[in-house]
């Protein structure tokens, strides 16, 4: 089970990388909801399947999506 929760949030990256470079105008919290989301559920499957340079990594990509979510909810609140 935690290998497919990992599988999971691989797709949740692939997925919010390939929104970012598709999309003309992409939405900040889509993009980094969705990695914050893919962050977590590997982490889930590190925790099972031991690998510290990726679990150091995961937490890394965890903060930049939640720096870039708090970035955009101060953009959305100055622009109202």
């Amino acid at each position: 089970m935690p290998t497919l929760v990992g599988f999971a949030g691989m797709a949740c990256i692939i997925f919010a990388y390939a929104y970012l470079t598709g999309k003309a105008e992409p939405n900040p919290f889509v993009q980094h909801g969705v990695n914050l989301l893919g962050a977590a559920l590997l982490t889930v499957s590190l925790v099972y399947h031991p690998n510290l340079p990726s679990l150091v990594l995961e937490g890394f990509w965890a903060a930049i999506a939640i720096w870039g979510l708090v970035k955009a909810m101060r953009n959305r609140r100055s622009a109202q």
